[in-house]
C-alpha cells in the first residue's frame, strides 16, 4: 500500500524518525524558487542549438514526400463527436508552423511538422490515404465495385471524417473490404465507423486481419488495460495541452484522438507468408510479421500497384521494442529480419513502399533506402546490446554505450522519434536477461518511499539536498537533478519546493528530448507535480464494444485478477454462471487467496447466476444493477442470491489516476 510521509515517519521505519526532523521545511531557508514554466534555460537552448547544427534538418525530401500528392482536406477547425465535443483538434496544430523554439528539440520538431500535413493524398493510382487527423494513417484501395479500407484509425468518429473525406473527394462507394494490419487499437479502433457487423453479414464484406487477431488485440487490452491505459496518458501527452511548450507531437503521428474506440472482430485471420487472397478484384499477398511490433500483425504487397504496405514494422521513425506505456518486450531481432524478408522479396519490385504511420517513399531506390536502414536500426541495437552484456555490461552499462549509428544521421527514419536507442538497448537486454543487471545490491531493493528518507538523511537533510538538486540543475546536469530531487519528493511528497524543482528538471529534459513519448511523459511528471494528479474516478472494464469481443472466460479470468483477498469473510464457495445466448457454462471457485474460473459446471454451487453475455456485461460496466436483472426477467439466480453479492464485493475497482510522479 502506498502511503504518504507522514505515516510513514509515524511508523518509525529505520531511520526514517531520525531524518524526521531534516524534512522541516523554513519559509526562510534560503533556498529560492524554481523557475516557472515554460522557459528554456541556457543550457537547454545551447542543447538544441547542438542538434539543429548537427543534423541537416532543411533537407526538403521529406517534405516533398509527406506533402506529395494532397487533393483535399477536412476544412472545420476539428472532428467532433455527435455531442459536440471535440475528438480531434485540427487548428491546434497550427503553432507548428513557425521556427523550432528554444522549448523542442529542433529534430522532433521537424519531424512533427511532417506528421501533421493533414488531408486526403494520393499515393499511387488506385490507392490514397488520410493522415494527419489520429495517431495512425487510413489507407484506401481502389477495388472493382468499392473502397478497401486499411486500418481503420483509432475512433470512430476520426474513422467516420475520413471515411466522408473520400466519399466527398473520390465519389461515393461501398466499403468492400477491410483490413486490420496489427492488433493495436489505433489500428483497428475506428471500425465501427466505417462499417459494422450487420452491414459486413449483409453484404459478406471480408475483413481481414494477421492470424492470432482477435486473442491479442482483446489480451492486451484486458488484464494490464488500466495501468497500460494510465501510462498512454502520459506517454501520448494526453495530460498536457498542445502547444511549442507543451506536447507537439508523439513522433510516430501527431496524438491520440479523444473519441469512441470499437472493436468489429475479422472474419478472417491470415497466416504465413506469401498467402494470397483477392478483394473485390485486387490481389494482396500478405506477409506475416508477428512478434516483431504487435504479437499480430502483417505487411502486404499489391502487385499490380508495385506498392508495398509494411504496417507498423517500419515507418518513418525508429520504433519502440518496448514501450513506455507498457506491453511485452519485442523481439528486435526477428523484426530486422522481417524487414530483411520484404527487401529481399519485395524490394527491387516495389515502386513505393507506405506504411500505417507516416508517408511513403516512392521510387525503387528509395524503397531499399528505407527498408535497409529500418532492418539495419533494429539489428544494431540488437547486436550490439548483446555485444556488451555478453563482456558483463549490466542493462544502464549497455544503454549508455551505444552510440548513434552513423546511418542515423542522414537517415531521419531511423532517428528516435518514438522508440529510442537508450531505451531500446534496455529492451533487448530485458528480453534475453530479465529486469535486472546482475548486481546484487539491485536485486532486492527497497521501496524507494522507504529508501528515499535513508538518502535525505545521508545527504545532509533536506535543505542540503535540495540545494544539491539546484546545483545540478544550474550546471545543466538534468539528469543528476532528477535522481536527486526525486529522492526527496518521495521522502517528502508534501515538500512544494521539491516537487517544484524536480518538475523544472523533468521540464528541461522534455525540451531537449527528441523523443516524442519522453517528451510526453517528462512533460506530463511535470504537470503532475505542479497540478496534482486528475481525479476522475476509477478504471472502467471498457465499452460494451470490447467487452463484447473478450472470450467468456478470459472475461472472467480480468475480474479474477481484481480480487482483493483481504475482503474475504466468508467461507470458501462456488458459483456458476450459465449464459443462455452462448451456450457456456463457468464455474466459479471463490477461495480465501484466488478465484479460479473454469470453462465447467462446479458441484455444488451456492447460486447459478443465469443470464445472456450483454446482461453480464452491462452489469459489470455499472449501466445496469443485478436486482434490475432479476426484476426484469433477464437474469436468474437459482440458490443463495446474496452468492453474486458477495463475489462482486470481493473484486477491487483499480484507481486509474493514480501517481506516477509522487508515491
Amino acid at each position: 500500500m502506498k502511503t504518504g510521509y507522514a505515516f510513514f515517519l509515524s511508523i518509525g521505519v529505520g531511520g526514517a524518525m531520525l531524518a524526521s526532523a531534516a524534512f522541516a521545511q523554513s519559509s526562510d531557508n534560503g533556498i529560492r524558487t524554481a523557475p516557472p514554466p515554460g522557459i528554456a534555460t541556457d543550457a537547454t537552448r545551447q542543447a538544441n542549438a547542438a542538434v539543429a547544427e548537427r543534423l541537416p534538418l532543411t533537407d526538403e525530401a521529406d517534405f516533398i514526400d509527406a506533402r506529395r500528392g494532397r487533393i483535399a482536406q477536412i476544412e472545420a477547425d476539428a472532428i467532433r463527436a455527435e455531442d459536440g465535443s471535440v475528438v480531434w483538434p485540427i487548428a491546434a496544430r497550427a503553432f507548428l508552423e513557425s521556427d523550432a523554439p528554444d522549448t523542442a528539440n529542433p529534430s522532433l520538431w521537424r519531424q512533427s511538422i511532417l506528421a501533421a500535413e493533414h488531408g486526403l493524398f494520393e499515393v499511387t493510382e488506385g490507392i490514397w490515404q488520410v493522415r494527419g487527423y489520429d495517431l495512425s494513417v487510413m489507407t484506401i484501395i481502389e477495388g472493382e465495385t468499392g473502397w478497401i479500407i486499411v486500418d481503420p484509425l483509432t475512433t470512430t468518429e476520426t474513422a467516420a471524417a475520413a471515411l466522408a473525406l473520400v466519399q466527398e473527394t473520390l465519389g461515393e462507394r461501398p466499403v468492400t473490404g477491410m483490413l486490420y494490419t496489427h492488433s493495436h487499437a489505433d489500428h483497428f479502433g475506428g471500425a465501427r465507423g466505417i462499417i459494422d457487423e450487420a452491414e459486413i453479414a449483409a453484404r459478406s464484406v471480408p475483413v481481414l486481419a494477421p492470424i492470432g487477431f482477435s486473442e491479442t488485440a482483446v489480451a492486451e487490452n484486458l488484464l494490464a488495460g488500466p495501468h497500460m491505459s494510465r501510462r498512454a496518458t502520459l506517454m501520448f501527452g494526453q495530460v498536457i495541452p498542445p502547444g511549442a511548450s507543451a506536447h507537439i507531437g508523439s513522433g510516430l503521428g501527431p496524438g491520440i484522438p479523444q473519441g469512441t474506440v470499437s472493436l468489429v472482430l475479422p472474419t478472417e485471420e491470415i497466416e504465413g507468408r506469401g498467402t494470397r487472397r483477392t478483394i473485390d478484384g485486387v490481389e494482396f499477398e500478405f506477409i506475416d510479421a508477428a512478434g516483431t511490433e504487435a504479437p499480430a500483425e502483417f505487411m502486404f504487397y499489391l502487385p499490380e500497384h508495385r506498392a508495398l504496405h509494411t504496417a507498423e514494422v517500419a515507418t518513418a521513425t525508429l520504433h519502440n521494442v518496448l514501450t513506455m506505456r507498457g506491453a511485452q518486450v519485442r523481439d528486435a531481432l526477428a523484426w530486422s529480419r522481417a524487414i530483411d524478408h520484404v527487401l529481399i522479396e519485395y524490394g527491387d519490385r516495389s515502386d513505393v513502399v507506405l506504411a500505417s504511420h507516416h508517408w511513403p517513399s516512392w521510387g525503387t531506390k528509395n524503397v531499399t533506402l528505407f527498408l535497409t536502414g529500418q532492418r539495419d536500426i533494429y539489428r544494431y541495437i540488437h547486436d550490439q546490446t548483446l555485444r556488451r552484456a555478453n563482456s558483463g555490461a549490466t542493462m544502464v552499462e549497455a544503454a549508455e554505450a551505444i552510440a548513434e549509428p552513423t546511418f542515423s544521421r542522414q537517415a531521419f527514419d531511423t532517428r528516435g522519434y518514438y522508440g529510442t536507442l537508450n531505451h531500446n538497448a534496455k529492451a533487448v537486454y530485458q528480453h534475453y536477461f530479465g529486469w535486472w543487471g546482475g548486481v546484487m545490491a539491485e536485486f532486492h531493493r527497497l521501496p524507494h518511499e522507504q529508501s528515499a528518507a535513508r538518502y535525505v538523511e545521508a545527504m545532509g537533510g533536506r535543505d542540503a539536498i535540495l540545494a544539491r538538486g539546484i546545483a545540478a540543475f544550474d550546471a545543466g546536469d538534468y539528469r543528476w537533478a532528477a535522481e536527486v530531487l526525486n529522492h526527496l519528493v518521495f521522502a517528502a511528497p508534501d515538500d512544494e519546493q521539491g516537487r517544484n524543482w524536480l518538475a523544472a528538471t523533468y521540464e528541461q529534459l522534455g525540451f531537449q528530448a527528441e523523443s516524442g513519448p519522453w517528451r510526453s511523459y517528462y512533460l506530463g511528471a511535470a504537470s503532475e507535480l505542479r497540478n496534482g494528479v486528475p481525479d476522475t474516478g476509477g478504471a472502467r472494464l471498457g465499452n460494451a464494444d470490447f467487452l463484447r469481443a473478450v472470450p467468456t472466460l478470459d472475461l472472467f479470468d480480468m475480474l479474477a485478477s481484481r480480487y482483493a483477498p483481504e475482503r474475504f469473510q466468508h467461507s470458501e464457495f462456488t458459483l456458476n454462471f450459465v449464459f443462455t445466448d452462448t451456450a457456456e457454462t463457468i464455474g466459479v471457485e471463490i477461495g480465501p487467496s484466488v478465484i479460479v474460473p473454469r470453462e465447467r459446471a462446479a458441484q455444488n454451487p451456492r447460486a447459478t447466476v443465469t443470464l445472456d453475455r450483454a446482461s453480464f456485461e452491462a452489469m459489470l460496466l455499472g449501466t445496469v444493477r443485478p436486482f434490475a436483472l432479476a426484476e426484469s426477467g433477464a437474469m436468474e439466480i437459482d440458490g443463495n442470491w446474496t452468492a453474486l453479492y458477495d463475489f462482486l464485493g470481493l473484486l477491487e475497482q483499480p484507481e486509474f489516476w493514480f501517481a506516477t510522479a509522487t508515491p
